[in-house]
């Protein structure tokens, strides 16, 4: 694909005319207050039940250097409910960020789109600018997210056919522990049925997923007593009272009464001036930065490096009218406003206990290699779930260590620690980053991402001698 690589060529009368047939009309010319790039941006649409008026909206950058010679990525963010465009693409990973006027961007420089064409949506409908005409369709679950999304791959493809050919990889944070798994299952059920066109899946890669509840909801309490946040006694209280074979999404208080006031004294006393998601960054204090985004100051607030407040900023430009005229985004006129996680949907909450590690089984068994990767300062969905989980599903599949477990560097430094099972599961953490890794840990994220991508082990030695 080159400069107009979706183009196709039809014959009139003897004449040879170039058409732009990639729908030129979800071309994003440019967005408000956007640095000049060179790559192209699309966003719009796809209807994936035109009877019930189902739409989910899309985001996608072409990569920024050679985009016919790069694979496609698609990255979902979780919740559930929650928009992978506001997350993943505007807050973490895309090629910009918010500036802290809330009116203009400013350009990530470790986008992901260095390394891939990337794609973001808004799944399912109600999250966003994503949308149904029939009410009930609000009231959905992992199976009904996995068929829409398996619907809006095939359509996306009829969008931008050049693609068809291309690799595929799944990507995606939290909830998409779920969402990405079961779309990787629907589209092997669909490649196995077709006589035609087959996805080319070449790997998924999940950052802080959650995988099974009952493991990963003790890990929180096990990270608040290893970094000091809860004392001994509330610790020890929470381990030895806590049965969390029995906790659940639906009824997450079927646990005993001890473990009960346990658990209520340890959220005490993190308390609510912790960013949960990452326990070193500060917190935003959203009333004073909404009066000065109204105020058209800068309202952008610098915690190790990172803006803590870029959430608001991005509320606040994504409700531009402008912004989403060139996004070519709400165009129903949603009774609502755009926001980062949906006040529409009604998530089917049972679906939080289904235990992800045998789909991964079935994934790895069609030799799609698995990345789980782990921002070590999540007290949400902490790397001591995640890595124990990974090692139990490569006993069960009689894996054998092929890279043991050590760091892996990036730049000079620990970049985080990695260990991979029979060349088809690895497991790494990314050392300071958040639960959104590259949000924290933008420089190691696409470290990681890039290696993923090529197939390529993360490094397990560095070049740059250290003093002694």
């Amino acid at each position: 694909m080159g400069k107009w690589g979706f183009c196709g060529v039809v014959v009139v009368v003897g004449l040879v005319l170039a058409v732009a047939c990639g729908y030129p009309e979800d071309l994003v010319v440019r967005l408000p207050g956007q640095p000049k790039v060179g790559f192209r941006q699309f966003a719009g649409y796809v209807d994936v039940d035109v009877k019930a008026g189902r739409s989910l909206f899309y985001y996608f950058v072409e990569a920024a250097e050679n985009p016919d010679l790069k694979p496609l990525t698609l990255w979902l963010n979780g919740g559930p409910g929650c928009s992978s465009i506001g997350g993943g693409a505007f807050t973490e990973l895309g090629p910009f960020f918010p500036k802290g006027d809330g009116r203009s961007l400013r350009r990530n420089s470790m986008s992901w789109n260095r390394a891939s064409n990337m794609l973001f949506v808004e799944s399912p409908a109600g999250v966003g600018w994503s949308y149904s005409n029939t009410t009930s369709d609000y009231q959905c679950g992992d199976d009904s997210t996995a068929r829409d999304m398996l619907q809006f791959m095939l359509k996306w493809y009829e969008k931008f056919p050049a693609f068809k050919s291309r690799d595929l990889f799944l990507t995606g944070e939290s909830y998409a522990g779920h969402y990405i798994p079961q779309l990787a299952i629907a589209i092997l059920d669909y490649n196995a049925r077709s006589s035609g066109f087959m996805f080319k899946i070449k790997g998924l890669a999940i950052g802080n997923p959650l995988l099974k509840l009952d493991r990963d909801i003790p890990a929180t309490y096990e990270f608040f007593w290893s970094h000091g946040m809860i004392s001994d006694e509330i610790g020890l209280a929470i381990m030895n009272d806590c049965d969390f074979e029995d906790y659940t999404f639906s009824s997450p208080h079927n646990v005993t009464g001890s473990c009960n006031d346990a658990i209520a004294k340890a959220n005490l006393i993190v308390g609510e001036y912790i960013n949960y998601y990452d326990v070193i960054l500060d917190v935003c204090y959203p009333s004073i930065v909404e009066q000065e985004l109204r105020l058209k100051k800068m309202a952008t607030k610098i915690s190790v490096g990172v803006d803590v407040c870029m959430s608001y900023e991005r509320r606040f430009y994504f409700n531009l009218p402008e912004v989403q005229k060139a996004l070519h985004a709400n165009r129903t006129n949603l009774p609502y406003g755009w926001s980062m996680c949906s006040e529409v949907l009604n998530y089917r909450n049972t679906d939080g206990d289904i235990n992800i590690l045998p789909l991964l089984k079935m994934i790895i068994q069609n030799n799609i290699p698995v990345w789980i990767f782990s921002g070590d300062q999540d007290s949400v969905v902490p790397l001591l779930g995640s890595r124990t989980l990974v090692r139990e599903l490569a006993h069960d599949m009689q894996l054998k260590i092929t890279v043991p477990y050590a760091a892996w560097f990036h730049k000079g430094q620990v970049g985080g620690w990695a260990t991979e099972y029979g060349n088809m599961l690895t497991f790494a953490t990314v050392r300071g980053a958040a639960h959104m890794v590259p949000y924290a840990q933008a420089s190691r994220a696409l470290h990681l991402f890039s290696s993923f991508v090529r197939g390529r082990r993360l490094p397990n030695r560095t070049r740059l001698p250290i003093d002694g």
